[in-house]
């Protein structure tokens, strides 16, 4: 993992090596998940960032949205890992090692899910946050489920996701 700072004017950045040879690293910017600062034009801070995601609709939820996916989405690939890889990985060894190495993994994830959690309460409700958490959990586990686990999809497993895309309207109606 290699880390940049504010050294000459550069922003903070979080580099993630590619998972398991995966090739799926990325490159995380301070600045994917702040609002541009107004700045006066021509000046040497006038170069654009790294990266702008750029909202179209200004809304209460843009940001805190945002961020809370993202790292509700890393934490949940951590978690599934945790707790489902193991039946694949360590299947071969004693249970006390695979519990070990599954609380190795939960701590990456609760890294991420703690302040997920606290940046979405800024403007979600607890019943929002939890709902959003469990699609987004099966969004993770589904393509875990399939490509890591080789499981076979079933078609109740889509009625099973269009059930929750119903609690996901009821939680979110109204706000």
């Amino acid at each position: 993992m290699e880390r940049g700072g504010p050294v000459a004017g550069r922003p903070f950045f979080l580099v993630v090596p590619p998972l398991g040879g995966t090739g799926l690293g990325c490159k995380l910017s301070l600045a994917h998940f702040r609002r541009p600062v107004p700045r006066e034009r021509g000046t040497a801070s006038d170069s654009p960032p790294l990266a702008k995601i750029h909202m179209p609709v200004e809304s209460p939820y843009s940001g805190v949205l945002l961020r809370t996916i993202i790292l509700l989405i890393g934490s949940n690939l951590f978690m599934t890992f945790a707790w489902y890889g193991h039946l694949k990985s360590l299947s071969s060894k004693p249970w006390y090692i695979a519990v070990l190495v599954s609380w190795g993994i939960a701590l990456f994830e609760y890294m991420l899910q703690v302040p997920a959690n606290r940046i979405g309460f800024t403007a979600l409700s607890l019943p929002q946050l939890k709902v959003m958490q469990e699609v987004i959990t099966l969004v993770v586990f589904v393509p875990f489920a399939i490509l890591f686990m080789k499981q076979q999809f079933k078609l109740d497993h889509l009625y099973a996701g269009a059930c929750l895309v119903g609690a996901v309207y009821f939680a979110f109606r109204g706000t």
